[in-house]
């Protein structure tokens, strides 16, 4: 048995593209593309993402899965100049997906990828002409040596939802089809009678949250509450389980989601650990985070991302 820590994080506009209409020096072009802030069509300081990279750095993840990442290439340039280098993480996976802005899902990892499906190609039943995922939700194979004689394989379905921009029961109805459609892929996967005794980890930014109450409101409620996986946020104390803040609303909520398997969830290294929200990139704007943060944190900028990485360590047999 051998211990894999996983974590999924938005980092927030891991973009490598520059507006040249708007007079940017080629010289600089070719060495800082990779930190231009598309919505402001300026330079973004190196401080924003030299945080990212540090938040990475810290947080230690074996595989880590990200949101918000252009391309492969530009992923590339990030772990070469924040992260150490392909030595730290000599394994990427990493399709185009759907988002008009180029925001893509990927994985980092220091263990070999050696499967990798995409589901981009899904069409909106609701809407024939327009495609399901927001941007994919990319399947991707993890080796895991258990032993020196066995191996294992680990899934994981890396996901960024429909956001709530337009508003969120307005938005509701395509997260509810993302969410339909991500346990449909993994029972074509695994089967349709248990699912969950295999090992598969669905993850990543899910754009909503679960109503406390359980009014029903939720797009992604069939998902997060589904018998063959387990919300591991969900362990931690309620006022705890945020990972993300948003000012206009001074709203903190849980768009950020580990879901293993109910097999990988129940053969952590304790039936009962809690995963880790890693908050030392936040913004000094989110008051209610009281703990130690990166040096130069801003009160919106800069920062490591607007979303906070979860991480949790599964058990492998």
């Amino acid at each position: 048995m051998t211990t894999l820590r996983l974590a999924t994080f938005n980092v927030e506009n891991l973009f490598a593209r520059w507006r040249f209409r708007d007079n940017v020096d080629p010289a600089s072009a070719n060495t800082k593309g990779w930190i231009v802030d598309q919505t402001r069509f300026d330079e973004l300081g190196m401080d924003d993402k030299a945080i990212t990279g540090a938040a990475v750095r810290e947080i230690k993840a074996d595989v880590l899965c990200l949101q918000e990442v252009e391309n492969v290439d530009t992923l590339k340039k990030f772990r070469g100049q924040a992260l150490g280098g392909r030595s730290q993480y000599p394994y990427i996976a990493g399709v185009d997906g759907n988002d008009p802005r180029l925001i893509d899902v990927a994985v980092l990892s220091k263990l070999p990828i050696t499967r990798i499906r995409s589901h981009q190609h899904l069409m909106d039943p609701s809407s024939p002409t327009a495609s399901l995922f927001s941007r994919d939700c990319l399947e991707v194979d993890i080796e895991v040596e258990v032993s020196e004689t066995r191996k294992s394989t680990v899934t994981v379905f890396v996901n960024h939802f429909k956001s709530m921009i337009g508003g969120r029961n307005q938005t509701r109805g395509k997260r509810e089809r993302q969410a339909t459609k991500v346990m449909e892929i993994v029972e074509d996967r695994f089967g349709h009678q248990a699912p969950g005794d295999h090992p598969f980890v669905v993850c990543g930014d899910l754009n909503d949250y679960i109503e406390p109450n359980g009014d029903g409101s939720s797009g992604i409620d069939q998902l997060v509450t589904w018998d063959q996986l387990e919300n591991v946020v969900g362990r931690l104390p309620q006022d705890e389980q945020w990972t993300h803040f948003w000012a206009g609303g001074n709203e903190y909520r849980q768009l950020d989601y580990l879901l293993p398997s109910r097999s990988l969830a129940g053969a952590a290294p304790a039936p009962d650990v809690v995963p880790e929200i890693f908050r030392n990139g936040t913004a000094l704007r989110a008051t209610r985070y009281k703990g130690p943060r990166f040096p130069g944190i801003g009160l919106d900028k800069p920062k490591a991302s607007d979303h906070c990485p979860v991480i949790f360590e599964l058990s492998i047999d």
